[in-house]
């Protein structure tokens, strides 16, 4: 790492996949000039994904986590300025402003900050033993703590949740997940997918509870000992992670004027309203043909790897918009989940294959167009969708059914 010039050609704040993935596209493009990766975590550049998995459970160490060696920055002339947060951006003079007051210019700004994790707003929420899912540092403060811990209460029953589930339980932990929906995965599958995937928790010992709501944390000797429910009911635990959801950090391109809400506004070549400002990633709101051009924010390593390398192709010369389909995983048990494309205003589903093997997928219909798969242990459903997908195919929802047949043969001619 060296000393920073006072100004950059291209600045990327947010040194995730997204950040990362544009300083490595803009050097793979031969973009030439000076590339800052700024972050707000002291690590080098690593992998989100895997922290409430392999790195929880210890099978992965964090060296093995990291996006690429500190060489690789180094060979590619990309100046690394680690432990500094953006508070502040000016458009006009095409500078930020960090934390500690420093002021950097730059030619072009990509904003990667992704997002902070949504805390809970009930008294207790801050306690010691109280835990987000979002960073290293999160993560290790579970890790040095669960030695004395025998229950852990999980809010939140999307991926995330899920996820930090299953490893405590492999830990030995007893572990129950509150889910504010009437089923875990309610905002992102249907019914056929929630329902299979509660009864593998249950299955592994897992308290489920739904259609609940947390009144407070409760607290002993200034820590989390349990979680008071809505109904009066109290449940022990001393450890409580938290998973429902992210707030983009998007604050510093708002008050700076950019366009947006929840997430900054950006068009199909991932620019803002901000003259040379870029937003990818998490935080950047965007029309998505997979969701018939609904606004919206995806949070995935695909998507923000993706937006990167179209604000890169676009440095290069290179105007190619970003209409790539979504696609997500998460691992649990010895369940591999793919998802291709958007569930979202599905009209109809079709279940294909049976459940009580372990392997099987659910296809999402609207208008009758194949839109999404949620595909469990069932990589050849999730490679071979994909297509469908991707040319809005129509097929008889009995043929789709039929897992004897290869979603490969359904596509139209």
């Amino acid at each position: 790492m060296t000393d920073a010039p006072v100004s950059f050609d291209v600045l990327i704040v947010g040194a995730g996949h997204g950040g990362a993935q544009a300083a490595i596209a803009l050097r793979q493009r031969k973009v030439e000039g000076t590339i800052a990766l700024l972050g707000d975590e002291p690590e080098l550049p690593y992998e989100r994904p895997p922290l409430s998995k392999d790195y929880l459970a210890g099978d992965k160490p964090f060296e093995r986590i990291l996006i690429r060696p500190a060489i690789f920055w180094a060979d590619r002339d990309v100046t690394l300025l680690p432990g500094r947060s953006v508070v502040s951006v000016d458009p006009v003079a095409h500078s930020v402003t960090t934390a500690d007051g420093e002021t950097i210019g730059y030619r072009t700004l990509i904003w990667a900050t992704g997002g902070a994790p949504r805390r809970l707003s009930c008294s207790g929420h801050d306690l010691r033993g109280v835990h987000g899912v979002r960073t290293r540092a999160d993560v290790d403060r579970m890790i040095a703590e669960l030695p004395a811990v025998s229950r852990v209460i999980v809010v939140g029953g999307g991926y995330i949740g899920l996820e930090a589930a299953a490893v405590l339980t492999k830990l030995g932990k007893h572990v129950t997940v509150l889910e504010a929906a009437p089923r875990v995965l309610a905002r992102v599958a249907g019914p056929a997918l929630s329902d299979f995937y509660e009864a593998e928790h249950r299955a592994h010992g897992v308290d489920v509870h739904t259609g609940v709501t947390v009144a407070c944390i409760e607290e002993r000797d200034g820590a989390a000992c349990g979680v008071r429910l809505g109904d009066g009911t109290v449940l022990p635990g001393e450890m409580v992670v938290v998973g429902i959801g992210i707030v983009p950090a998007v604050g510093p391109l708002l008050d700076a004027g950019a366009a947006g809400g929840n997430g900054v506004m950006v068009d199909p070549l991932c620019r803002t309203s901000l003259p040379d400002v870029f937003a990818i990633g998490d935080c950047a709101a965007h029309a998505n043909g997979f969701a018939d051009d609904a606004v919206i924010r995806l949070e995935s390593v695909q998507n923000a790897n993706d937006q990167a390398t179209t604000v890169a192709r676009l440095l290069a010369g290179e105007e190619v918009p970003y209409d790539a389909v979504p696609w997500f995983w998460s691992n649990q048990y010895d369940l591999k989940l793919q998802t291709v494309g958007l569930s979202t205003g599905y009209d109809a589903t079709v279940l294909r294959g049976d459940p009580a093997t372990r392997s099987f997928s659910v296809v999402y219909l609207r208008g009758g167009r194949v839109i999404a798969l949620d595909c469990v242990n069932a990589t050849r459903d999730y490679v071979q969708g994909r297509a469908l997908v991707l040319g809005r195919a129509v097929v008889d929802p009995a043929l789709l059914a039929d897992a004897g047949v290869p979603l490969k043969e359904m596509l139209p001619a």
